[in-house]
């Protein structure tokens, strides 16, 4: 079956974009005297003032501390393995009495996906994923938080989803 090819003409007279041109003009003036009005919504004086954030919203990783200042991870391994993006290295070591803890744990910031898989899969819940969304930092090295780092950050950590309350009210 041959190819059809359809012509189109143009139309013969010279169209002007003045109209269209003096349409978005006025557009865009409505909006700025729009905003001009409402200053409240317009701009927030963003390092004073942070927009409130969803409850669950998933931001870097906190570990959680027993009293004595020892993590609480007890090393199983479930978040390294559950983790999709494969960005948790944790090595495993035991102490006198049976007890295990992580000897290296360490969380590389720029893969993780912020799912929240390892808060979930967690038997002893020492792993969370925090409120805090402002990372910045020189050098890509400074984004592989260690457990000395994870153990530090002070944010509170998100509300894990409940199946039984799906607006989560």
């Amino acid at each position: 079956m041959p190819a059809t090819v359809k012509v189109m003409k143009r139309p013969v007279r010279q169209s002007s974009y003045i109209r269209a041109t003096l349409k978005g003009m006025a557009l865009t003036f409505r909006h700025m005297v729009k905003a001009a009005g409402d200053r409240s919504e317009a701009t927030i004086q963003y390092p004073e003032v942070k927009k409130q954030l969803s409850p669950r919203w998933r931001g870097t990783h906190v570990m959680e501390t027993h009293d004595d200042g020892r993590p609480k991870c007890v090393a199983c391994g479930l978040c390294p393995t559950i983790c999709p993006a494969n960005c948790i290295k944790l090595v495993p070591g035991e102490d006198d009495q049976g007890n295990r803890y992580p000897i290296v744990y360490e969380i590389d910031e720029f893969r993780c996906i912020f799912c929240g898989m390892c808060q979930e899969v967690c038997p002893v819940e020492a792993i969370h994923v925090g409120n805090h969304y402002e990372n910045a930092e020189y050098t890509r090295n400074n984004f592989v938080y260690d457990l000395n780092r994870l153990m530090k950050q002070e944010h509170p950590v998100t509300m894990l989803w409940d199946p039984a309350d799906p607006a989560g009210e």
